[in-house]
């Protein structure tokens, strides 16, 4: 062993008790310095000298030796060149450098470290101490300068600078040290650390001090962990509220926040959303977040502490991120607790982390970031063999895949089809059921219609409204183009008819404004490539193949070509034409939807364990598109797995037009909607265990027998 680093950290401390166990961006004093000495790139070995058994510990997790420090060399009297030389003798060591570190200074740069060890080992000096660079000028309390001539005052410029020790390292030659019995001797030279670096801790305000400054100066390390549990108010928000006439409530909350949720999911990071309040705010964020949330919360540390065992979760590698003094309990029980910047002073002290983003200005995203910075890149995935053309697909375990677009259909095990994204949202098993409000046509050519029918989406808290795109030119048969129709417009051909219901470029970018201030995706079941290539320009975050055009290979290898997601809807479609479908499209941005294109569709021809089979067959999430009056059928189709739900959706169904008869009013919706989430809620986890509700009735009513 060339360089040894010793940590001298006894227990007793005048101005702050236990300050070595003291933290300081979430972690202690001891342990800082401990992990500055092992990321210092000459020093081989770090020991804490210590009488106190919780130092102790703390240290060996750290990742140091610890050597028992005798009390006659822990009293406030003794030296710290006592502790270095008795580490020494313990260990039986006797390295050519020495290296007497202190947990005072919080901020101790292992470049810095490693430059003092240089300079001894290269014999440039016998020791070197950690000083500040200062220009200041020094006064006895008699009025006399100490380092100055008052009467001659050089400019800062033109003098150099001197050296203010601040007690954060000392590298020595060890067998001066031996020789000498302190630390100065021989050639003593300076090593500069910068002025953030070179506060020393001997006061409690002193301590206050740099843990408002860790956020600022330690370098973000990746944070690995398999959950991340977050308050609400103040977290995803910047702990305001806006309040309209009617006493609706509105919160500020970071877009970036949503995508940076969406990739941590998307690792397999488990994200939970608690609060104290029992709020719709809080819920509707969640849910366009697609985590859970558990609200009303009056003890946020049981709870907690109850969810990690649920889901069988190491304490150690979780984090949890709060704001406010109701969050100190939860923080208590993970191994990362994290804080935002402007939280309470105690909670900042708790914090092993204190991001640098405030709430609703991506805090949440900052932290998701470091999390993801510490996750492996996911493996690529192996090949598969092809399936023998011709061969039908099994009926058990192996499903249909293709693994790019266009490639053949091929067969692999059967696995929980992955997710897939749309926009900041992921669509699939075990995500909240994505609910679409198809408008389709039903805004009879009027954007005034359709935007009521975003309002009634967006109120009854649909993810995404769905419109269709069409060329009339193309899409209308020739025998019909010149058939004449009686329309609310007046008598007409059916193809001026389908053109005066068509929007245009300058709808549908209002239409895609109107729907990001309500908070919706939106999207359209194109008919024809020219649409597509429409679409594509208003560049929308997802495709949709209506039930008539999955035969229609030009138009699918049109929506292939754009490396968009594709939702496939099936309806009067066999199971070799959508094979066929899926060849061209591939799987690996591919949600079907099982759909009976009956309008309105009676319940005999639901066939809802169709999704199943779709499932099982394709790999693939599978959802419904429903065309049925009532709302009985959507329901049960998400008992069975539905991971989204698309249903038409009218202001009024005795409107003129051919959807309203078999589509949802607003009432009808927001009820939909409400159902699906009780639903989502009951489903559970299947993990059987008694709940907090069936403990009383547990005591009062169970009996037990030998």
């Amino acid at each position: 062993m060339r360089v040894l680093a010793v940590v001298p950290a006894r227990g007793g401390s005048a101005g702050v008790p236990l300050k070595n166990l003291a933290t300081v961006g979430g972690v202690p004093l001891v342990a800082r310095a401990v992990r500055a000495c092992l990321r210092a790139d000459l020093i081989d070995q770090v020991v804490v000298s210590t009488d106190h058994a919780g130092i102790a510990e703390t240290a060996r997790q750290a990742g140091a030796l610890v050597v028992d420090r005798p009390e006659e060399l822990s009293g406030a009297t003794a030296s710290s060149e006592s502790a270095v030389l008795h580490a020494l003798d313990a260990l039986g060591e006797d390295p050519e450098v020495v290296v007497l570190v202190q947990c005072t200074s919080a901020f101790i740069d292992p470049a810095d470290l490693s430059a003092a060890v240089r300079r001894v080992l290269d014999g440039e000096a016998d020791s070197v101490v950690s000083g500040l660079p200062t220009h200041e000028f020094l006064w006895t309390a008699a009025g006399a300068g100490v380092n100055h001539d008052p009467a001659v005052r050089p400019r800062r410029q033109d003098r150099e600078p001197q050296f203010r020790e601040n007690g954060a390292f000392y590298a020595m030659r060890t067998a001066g040290l031996r020789e000498h019995g302190h630390r100065f001797f021989g050639t003593v030279g300076v090593q500069p650390v910068p002025a953030r670096h070179g506060i020393e801790i001997d006061d409690p305000e002193d301590l206050e001090l740099v843990r408002a400054l860790a956020p600022f100066v330690d370098q973000p390390e990746p944070i690995d962990v398999d959950a991340v549990i977050t308050d609400f108010d103040g977290v995803h928000t910047d702990d305001r509220a806006y309040v309209d006439s009617e006493g609706r409530e509105m919160v500020l909350v970071s877009r970036s926040d949503g995508m940076g949720v969406s990739l941590l999911r998307r690792a397999g990071v488990k994200v939970l959303v608690m609060s104290t309040e029992h709020n719709p705010v809080v819920a509707a964020r969640a849910r366009k977040l697609g985590v859970p949330v558990l609200q009303g919360l009056a003890d946020k540390r049981t709870v907690l502490r109850d969810w990690l065992a649920i889901e069988g979760l190491d304490p150690a590698r979780v984090a949890y991120v709060g704001n406010d003094v109701n969050d100190l309990g939860p923080m208590g029980e993970v191994g990362w607790p994290v804080a935002v910047p402007d939280a309470n002073p105690k909670v900042r002290a708790a914090a092993r982390v204190v991001l640098t983003r405030v709430g609703g200005a991506g805090a949440v995203r900052e932290l998701c970031d470091r999390v993801l910075a510490a996750r492996p890149a996911p493996a690529p995935a192996a090949p598969v063999a092809p399936l023998v053309p011709g061969t039908p697909a099994p009926s058990a375990a192996p499903t249909l895949s293709s693994a790019t677009p266009g490639g053949p259909v091929q067969a692999r095990p059967r696995t929980a089809p992955a997710p897939v994204a749309i926009g900041d949202v992921l669509v699939g098993d075990g995500m909240p059921v994505y609910v679409i409000g198809e408008i389709g046509i039903n805004h009879n050519g009027d954007l005034d219609i359709a935007r009521r029918l975003i309002d009634v989406a967006a109120d009854a808290g649909c993810q995404a409204v769905k419109f269709q795109k069409r060329t009339p030119a193309i899409c209308v048969p020739e025998e019909q183009k010149g058939q004449i129709r009686q329309t609310p417009w007046g008598e007409m051909t059916y193809l001026e008819y389908k053109e005066r219901t068509e929007f245009g470029l300058d709808e549908y970018r209002q239409i895609a404004k109107y729907c990001d201030e309500r908070g919706l995706h939106w999207f359209a079941s194109p008919w024809d490539v020219p649409s597509v290539e429409f679409l594509e320009e208003m560049d929308v975050l997802v495709h949709k193949v209506a039930s008539a055009g999955v035969a229609d290979h030009e138009l699918l290898r049109a929506l292939a070509a754009t490396g968009k997601p594709v939702i496939l809807s099936t309806g009067m479609s066999t199971l070799t034409e959508i094979d066929k479908a899926v060849e061209i499209l591939g799987t690996s941005k591919l949600i079907m939807m099982h759909a009976t294109s009956t309008y309105p569709l009676p319940p005999e021809e639901a066939n809802l364990r169709t999704i199943t089979t779709l499932k099982d067959r394709y790999g693939v999430p599978v959802g419904y598109s429903g065309h049925e009056r009532g709302l009985q059928i959507s329901l049960a189709a998400v008992t069975l797995g539905a991971v989204c739900v698309e249903r038409h959706i009218t202001l009024d169904r005795t409107m003129w037009g051919s959807d309203h008869a078999a589509s949802l009013e607003p009432a009808g919706l927001e009820h939909l909607v409400r159902d699906i989430r009780i639903i989502e809620q009951a489903m559970g986890d299947g993990v059987k265990r008694v709940f907090p509700g069936e403990e009383a009735p547990k005591a009062r009513l169970r009996r037990v027998t030998a």
